[in-house]
């Protein structure tokens, strides 16, 4: 038979604590953030979570790889929030070339060029609340919120006002994205079950030809 192991995970520190002490207990494994000097864990993703995070980083990873624009990360990966002060951790960033100065081996210093957030039952609130504030304070670009629950996508991007107004998809249900160059989304394919072949999405954008 089989040996399980099982691995003994840290116990959080209780309290306030300094974010070099949060990064100092956190590995690459850990889903938490950091936020007001304490450690908030993140609740286990569901499927339909996990299914829409994984097909779009597979979509926009080769996307901005193919086209030299810079790079994807996905969670678990700290974004650490100057103006705020806080240590969020987006479900998708992605930074141009010439952002990836701000790119530390464990966390980013600074914003990110686009975020997506992936919308659970248990964030919405962050999602649309204190995280949207933090993210349009901090002076993130473009903010993508994408609810599986309910099926709905809203895409906001930093006007010249430092504030967040949003971005509609055209007629034809077609999102463009002004953060990651010259890529789109169809708003449908992000609700279809099972969800598009990446494969195919790709040929439509243009990334591969056979």
């Amino acid at each position: 038979m089989e040996k399980i192991e099982f691995i003994e995970r840290k116990a959080p520190p209780q309290g306030k604590i300094t974010f070099d002490e949060f990064l100092a207990w956190a590995d690459e494994d850990t889903h938490a953030e950091w936020e007001d000097e304490e450690i908030i864990m993140a609740s286990p993703a569901s499927i339909e979570h996990q299914d829409l995070s994984g097909w779009l980083t597979s979509i926009l990873r080769l996307y901005i790889r193919r086209r030299n624009l810079g790079r994807l990360i996905s969670a678990p990966f700290l974004v650490r929030l100057q103006v705020t002060d806080q240590g969020r951790e987006p479900d998708l960033i992605f930074l141009k070339t010439e952002s990836l100065d701000r790119l530390q081996p464990t966390y980013l210093a600074g914003p990110p060029d686009l975020v997506v957030e992936i919308i659970s039952p248990e964030s919405i609130s962050r999602d649309r609340g204190r995280k949207f504030v933090e993210y349009e304070s901090e002076g993130v670009p473009e903010y993508w919120l994408l609810d599986p629950i309910r099926r709905q996508a809203e895409f906001y991007n930093l006007g010249d006002d430092g504030h967040y107004h949003l971005s509609l998809p055209d007629v034809e249900g077609i999102y463009h994205s002004l953060s990651v160059a010259g890529f789109w989304l169809n708003v449908d394919w992000l609700w279809q079950d099972p969800l598009p072949d990446e494969l195919d999405i790709l040929r439509q954008l243009g990334v591969l030809t056979e």
